[in-house]
Formats: structure tokens, C-alpha cells, sequence
């Protein structure tokens, strides 16, 4: 299921993009502060580049390419 961003508070969404931006291997080279990242990826979901997908499974929620989505999802 896709969440909307903008169905989420503001400090959900601010936690959950701290969260992807600082785990394991999301260090990409650049010379990046934590709000430039946070904002970049804040951008990328704005835009529809990126998805926020929750996983009824298991509970989880994820971040996604909108092209690694299938389509069906966004029906």
C-alpha cells in the first residue's frame, strides 16, 4: 500500500526521512549534512520520484524508486 506523505505529520515524515538518510550504506560520497540530505530526499517524494510504501505483512514501512514500484500499486 502507498502512504501519501502528505497524510503523515510533519514529524512522522521529518523521523522516518532522518531514519532511511542514516542507515547502513545510504552514504553516498557527497560531503552532505543531514538536513541537505533529509531535504533532498523530502524533494524527491514531493515530486512523486520517490514513494512511501507500507508493507501490511510485516508491518513495515519502507522508502521506494517510484520505477521499482509495480504498477498496480498506484491504481
Amino acid at each position: 500500500m502507498l502512504i501519501p506523505h502528505d497524510l503523515l505529520d510533519p514529524a512522522t515524515l521529518e523521523r522516518m526521512l532522518e531514519d532511511f538518510v542514516t542507515r547502513d550504506g545510504t552514504d553516498n560520497g557527497y560531503d552532505a549534512s543531514l538536513d541537505q540530505r533529509v531535504e533532498r530526499l523530502r524533494k524527491q517524494i514531493i515530486k512523486g520520484d520517490v514513494v512511501i510504501v507500507y508493507h501490511a505483512d510485516s508491518g513495515d514501512t519502507s522508502l521506494a524508486h517510484r520505477r521499482d514500484v509495480p504498477a498496480e500499486m498506484f491504481n
